[in-house]
């Protein structure tokens, strides 16, 4: 049952889920040709359906949460398998279409952190159909929510060709400056 303190949590959810599926069916749309299944394309498709599987699995937990009754546990459970499923499903079309490739691992772990989400989401589900008056698995499950709006965004971003700013990257730059400079001084 879900706790009457989260009842506003996932109305507000169940918008911004509603709203970032558009969006994200906007981007698909635009991004078409790159998501035809064909070669290098295989990775976008994945990151597409990626977010989708994200931003649906917090439309279902939130809008069954919403229903009287002891609904958010099946449904966080069904949703938990069908994330599962997802993510076998992408990681052999990726193998299938483009081979494992090293440059493919970024997104394979990626792929292994949706999987973590959603196994836990599945001992949480079971937790919450096992005891439905205990709010401590509701609340885990509230939490999942979130973590998947946000595992989609960075997916919807990646599809869409975001610009990626990171401490790695900017490390390497200005390592490789540091070089560069290094080596006209002695040049000179």
């Amino acid at each position: 049952m879900t706790p009457d303190n989260l009842h506003d949590f996932f109305l507000a959810s169940a918008g911004v889920a509603g709203a970032l599926i558009g969006l994200l069916f906007v981007a698909i749309s635009v991004s078409q040709e790159r998501l035809a299944e064909r070669g290098e394309t295989q990775i976008d498709r994945v990151r597409a359906s990626a977010a989708l599987t994200a931003f649906t699995n917090s439309l279902a937990v939130a809008l069954f949460a919403l229903i009287p009754g002891n609904k958010i546990g099946p449904t966080a459970l069904v949703v938990a398998i069908l994330g599962l499923l997802f993510i076998t499903a992408s990681l052999l079309s990726v193998v299938r279409v483009d081979g494992l490739r090293w440059r493919d691992v970024r997104d394979v772990v990626f792929l292994l952190g949706l999987v973590t989400i959603f196994v836990i989401q599945f001992i949480t589900a079971i937790a919450v159909i096992q005891r439905p008056h205990d709010s401590g698995p509701v609340r885990t499950i509230a939490v999942l929510v979130v973590v998947c709006f946000l595992v989609g965004i960075a997916r919807a971003w990646e599809l869409i060709g975001g610009p990626s700013i990171g401490l790695k990257q900017e490390i390497g730059v200005r390592v490789r400056r540091h070089d560069r400079d290094a080596d006209s001084a002695r040049d000179k």
